[in-house]
């Protein structure tokens, strides 16, 4: 989701850029740019490709993210979340070029959120480690890099698998239950902010570290009945439950959330209200 609304913004009228596309897949899934199929986590062909492309930019918008998976497939989670970004930096530092990777409020262990840049990180699960260990890695890469973290990611990108909005919309409309978590607490990122966020980086320059977020935080339930409001559904099929009700194998952050001041005053980031974003959705959904 977040590589096409990527591709899409920067192969734009709007921008001046030569985009080149990857993916793990066989067949392009990226429309109207040069695509190349590339395992990341294959050290010998990512070097060919950068060495090759030579960008000025690498956004790197892949990841395993599948959290409960993650405490299974530990060697693959690995592989994709930390050994790719190794081999990504390698070859950015090589050119010169500006590695900008996305990282996790998971990196955290959701007891004293929301969460400032400057806040320790404590993953509680195996998916958060590999992601603080892939910020660890660039910070010793010598790479030039901006690590940005984000949260609950939503919005809409068309062959992309259905976020969490598309899921809650989608499901009410066919009438069926859902479950929500009523103690998980966010500022869900709207995707079209990221974007903006990802681009403001590169057109000040900007290194380091920021937070990336919405404006409301809330739980989960109440993301939930605001998506029901605005889409006119049945919120009576909305089932309140406790995330220790899941029993899912990862263990969740609970209190989370990013402080969003620093891109704010350094980037001018400004993000839409729910509301806003959800307006914006309303045409696919």
């Amino acid at each position: 989701m977040l590589g096409q609304c990527c591709v899409n913004f920067f192969s734009g009228s709007n921008c001046n850029f030569e985009v080149l596309s990857l993916s793990v897949e066989d067949k392009p899934v990226f429309k109207g740019v040069d695509y190349i199929t590339c395992d990341i986590s294959n050290r010998e062909q990512v070097k060919k490709i950068v060495y090759d492309f030579c960008p000025d930019f690498i956004i790197n918008a892949a990841a395993y993210t599948n959290v409960d998976k993650s405490e299974i497939e530990r060697e693959l989670a690995w592989k994709i979340n930390v050994k790719a970004v190794e081999y990504i930096a390698e070859a950015a530092r090589v050119i010169d070029a500006h590695l900008v990777h996305i990282s996790s409020d998971y990196i955290f262990n959701g007891k004293n959120g929301p969460y400032s840049e400057n806040a320790v990180p404590n993953p509680i699960g195996y998916y958060g480690r590999t992601k603080l260990a892939s910020e660890n890695a660039l910070k010793i890469s010598g790479a030039i890099y901006t690590i940005l973290r984000t949260n609950v990611l939503y919005g809409t990108a068309p062959d992309s698998r259905p976020d969490f909005v598309k899921w809650v919309v989608v499901s009410l409309r066919k009438k069926e239950n859902i479950r929500i978590v009523t103690d998980q607490i966010n500022n869900p990122t709207f995707i079209d902010d990221l974007v903006q966020a990802i681009n403001k980086i590169i057109e000040f320059g900007r290194t380091g570290i920021f937070h990336i977020g919405g404006r409301e935080f809330l739980s989960r339930l109440e993301f939930t009945n605001m998506i029901a409001d605005h889409f006119q559904l049945d919120k009576s099929l909305i089932k309140p439950i406790t995330t220790a009700e899941l029993n899912q194998r990862a263990r969740r952050p609970l209190k989370s959330g990013l402080i969003t001041l620093k891109a704010e005053t350094e980037l001018g980031y400004k993000p839409h209200l729910i509301p806003e974003a959800l307006e914006e959705m309303r045409r696919e959904l």
